[in-house]
């Protein structure tokens, strides 16, 4: 009995230890990285994630004297993460890429039909802000293959605590017993989410490159930015894969296939990208540029956020998040200038 009214007396004064550690210095900030990325895939959306992360750090600094002490400081940060993701998501439908929610369009402008309200898609994320810091190549390998456009957009299938497990158990890798407890529920009930998680993701394509560009590919890019700032759609289209497609969120329709992404880049619309320019980022672990058409008045205006796939040696997915509204507030979230001179 003693022994365990002395084990009792440990992990209190632990717990007091680390709630004074914390209240004395609650230096937040070294979680934002990890926590935005979290919050991304429980989300879909770059903005949302950054601001349920802030919506986090304020909770966090507000309740700060009721912290106990009694799980670490990045325990009770993904609670609060994870309570304010579920509130944000029961206030917004799923969201989606253009691929799930229809049939592949052809190429003709006239079917484009209107812009859809940006709550309705999975938007890209800068790896800037959630890539690990100083990981070893196999972490880098599993970031990539966690924030990918399409696992991403699979994600937002799953129940909101559905998802929270998986993300924690299989993206994060922590044990299912801290999971449990962060979900206020059991072991039990977080290994049966995770079945039917994992169930649900099964179509998600296991055949996704994550590997770091190699020289290859790194040519292969810059052969499309030659090609697409000439605006040599001849040339553009070999370096696609012939079963390629092309999503342009605002818009519903996607193209599928080589020839029909060609057909579309001449048509009166698409064409004005004759001329752009390409600045090199990377978003959701895969290469990325941002557009830049030219500017009536003088040098190149945001246009659009370009996120490619590659594999087999050619590019297999086009994702052009177009800058409609509002262009600086996209292209600030990838560092990225906000006009090009000349």
């Amino acid at each position: 009995m003693a022994d365990v009214v002395m084990e009792r007396e440990t992990v209190r004064s632990g717990a007091v230890a680390v709630r004074e550690e914390f209240l004395a210095r609650p230096d937040l900030e070294p979680y934002r990285r990890e926590l935005t990325g979290y919050c991304y895939r429980m989300l879909g959306s770059g903005f949302e994630a950054e601001d349920a992360v802030q919506e986090t750090m304020l909770k966090a600094w507000r309740h700060a004297e009721g912290f106990e002490g009694r799980s670490s400081v990045r325990s009770w940060l993904y609670r609060i993460a994870t309570h304010v993701c579920i509130d944000m998501h029961r206030q917004v439908q799923r969201r989606a890429r253009p691929m799930e929610m229809g049939p592949a369009s052809p190429p003709d402008q006239s079917l484009l039909g209107p812009p859809l309200p940006e709550a309705l898609w999975v938007t890209p994320i800068a790896d800037a802000g959630v890539a690990p810091e100083g990981a070893d190549p196999a972490d880098i390998v599993a970031y990539r293959e966690s924030i990918r456009l399409a696992f991403v957009t699979a994600l937002q299938h799953l129940p909101a605590r559905q998802r929270a497990a998986l993300i924690l158990c299989e993206v994060l890798r922590w044990p299912v017993a801290e999971v449990a407890e962060l979900l206020d529920t059991s072991v039990a009930a977080v290994n049966s989410a995770l079945q039917r998680a994992r169930a649900a993701l099964r179509d998600v394509d296991p055949e996704a490159r994550t590997e770091a560009l190699d020289e290859a590919e790194a040519e292969l890019l810059g052969r499309y930015v030659e090609a697409f700032e000439r605006y040599d759609i001849e040339r553009l289209v070999t370096l696609l894969a012939e079963d390629a497609v092309q999503s342009m969120p605002p818009f519903a329709l996607w193209l599928s296939g080589s020839h029909d992404i060609a057909t579309w880049m001449v048509q009166p619309g698409p064409s004005e990208c004759r001329g752009s320019r390409l600045v090199a980022t990377a978003a959701n672990g895969s290469p990325a540029f941002g557009q830049y058409r030219p500017d009536p008045a003088g040098g190149h205006a945001p246009w659009a956020l370009q996120v490619l796939e590659i594999s087999g040696g050619k590019i297999t997915g086009l994702s052009f998040f177009l800058a409609l509204v509002a262009p600086e507030r996209l292209f600030r979230h990838f560092g990225l200038p906000l006009h090009l001179d000349g």
